[in-house]
C-alpha cells in the first residue's frame, strides 16, 4: 500500500510539473513513440513559460521560449542568456500574405507580392527589434559554402540585391548585423561565441548534413574570429523529425559514408517498403560533437515542421505551394 501511495504521490508531482494535452491525430499531427512504447501527440505547456501558440513538441524539453506578440516567434533560452544576441525562428502567423503563402512568407522567390514579403520582413524584425536595413539573406542552394558577412552586406536580400550566391551559412563578428537563412523543413543551424562575440547561421538540408556545413561553420569562426569550439553554444532549429522523413537508400549510403556505423542505428532505419526514415537532428547534434562542442552547450530541437505544418511551413505537406520560415541571428 505504501509503495502504492508513493507511486500515486509521484504522478501527481509530475503532472504539477507539466500540462499534457493529449488530442486526436488530422492530416497535420504526427504519432511518436512514448518510452512506454505507447503512440501519441503531446501539446506542451510548461508552468511559467509562454507556449500556447499551439505548437506540437515532441517532448517536455525546454528548448524554446514562445514569443507571444502581433507576429510572433520562437527563440532560444541557450542564446539570450548570454545577453550578446537576439535569436528567432519565424512561423507562419502574423504576417500579411495570403493564400498558401498565408501569412508570414519570408521568400521573395516563391511568387508572393514582393511588397507582402517586404511587410513581413518588417514585421518580424519589429517584433524581434532588428532593423530589416541590418539583415543580411543567405542565397541557399544546399551548398556547404559558408560566407565571412561584413557592414557593407547589411540590407542584401531584402532591402537590396546580393551580389553573392551559392551562400547556405554565414557568419559575422559585427554588432548590429542580422543574419537570416530561410527554411521549410530543412534544418536551422545557429552558432553563439559569447567569449569573442562572433554569431554563425547555416541552412543544413541532407545535402547540407552529409558536406557537415556545421563544421565548416565552426572551422570558419576559429580562422576568421578566434573561435574556440569549447566556447560555442550551438542549436538545432526547428525542421523535419526522423518519423517524417523518408529518404531513398542513395542518401544513406551517403551518410554511410560520412558517419561512422557505430552511430548508423541512431541515424536511420530500412522500412518494409526499401525507404528509410532519417534523422536530421542527431546527423548534426553528431556533427557538433565532431567540431568540439561541448553536449551542455546545445540545445537540440524538439519541434517538427511537418508535424507542425498549420503554424510552420512546411514542404513535405505544402510541397512548392508555400511560403518560407526565416532563421534570424543578430549581435547586439
Amino acid at each position: 500500500m505504501c509503495k502504492m501511495l508513493c507511486k500515486i504521490l509521484f504522478f501527481l508531482l509530475k503532472i504539477n510539473e507539466y500540462c499534457y494535452n493529449y488530442r486526436s491525430c488530422d492530416a497535420n499531427d504526427h504519432k511518436r513513440k512514448d518510452p512506454a512504447g505507447e503512440e501519441c501527440i503531446l501539446r506542451i505547456e510548461k508552468k511559467g513559460q509562454n507556449m500556447s501558440l499551439g505548437l506540437i513538441y515532441k517532448n517536455a524539453a525546454h528548448i524554446f521560449d514562445e514569443v507571444e506578440k502581433k507576429t510572433p516567434y520562437l527563440e532560444y533560452p541557450l542564446f539570450q542568456k548570454t545577453g550578446i544576441v537576439t535569436s528567432a525562428f519565424s512561423t507562419r502567423l502574423g504576417g500579411v500574405s495570403e493564400g498558401y503563402y498565408s501569412s508570414l512568407n519570408l521568400s521573395f522567390d516563391r511568387g508572393d507580392d514582393p511588397a507582402r514579403v517586404l511587410e513581413n520582413f518588417k514585421r518580424i524584425g519589429a517584433s524581434m527589434g532588428v532593423a530589416v536595413e541590418d539583415m543580411v539573406l543567405s542565397k541557399q542552394t544546399h551548398t556547404t559554402n559558408v560566407r565571412v558577412v561584413t557592414e557593407e552586406d547589411k540590407g542584401k536580400g531584402v532591402m537590396r540585391e546580393r551580389n553573392y550566391t551559392d551562400v547556405d551559412g554565414m557568419i559575422t563578428n559585427v554588432p548590429g548585423i542580422c543574419l537570416v537563412t530561410s527554411y521549410a523543413d530543412c534544418v536551422p543551424l545557429y552558432f553563439v561565441d559569447p567569449v569573442k562575440k562572433a554569431i554563425g547561421l547555416s541552412h543544413s538540408g541532407w545535402r547540407g548534413t552529409v558536406g557537415k556545413i556545421g563544421k565548416n561553420t565552426v572551422q570558419l569562426m576559429q580562422e576568421n574570429f578566434g573561435s574556440k569550439p569549447e566556447d560555442l553554444l550551438a542549436a538545432v532549429g526547428p525542421s523535419v523529425c526522423m518519423d517524417c522523413y523518408e529518404v531513398s537508400e542513395d542518401v544513406i549510403e551517403q551518410f554511410k559514408e560520412a558517419f561512422e556505423k557505430k552511430y548508423w542505428e541512431d541515424l536511420f532505419y530500412k522500412k518494409e517498403n526499401g525507404k528509410y526514415q532519417l534523422n536530421l537532428w542527431k546527423a548534426n547534434e553528431l556533427i557538433f560533437l565532431e567540431s568540439g562542442i561541448l553536449p551542455e552547450h546545445m540545445a537540440i530541437t524538439n519541434v517538427c515542421t511537418h508535424c507542425n505544418s498549420k503554424i510552420l511551413y512546411s514542404h513535405r505537406t505544402m510541397g512548392n505551394n508555400r511560403g518560407n520560415l526565416c532563421a534570424f541571428l543578430a549581435l547586439k
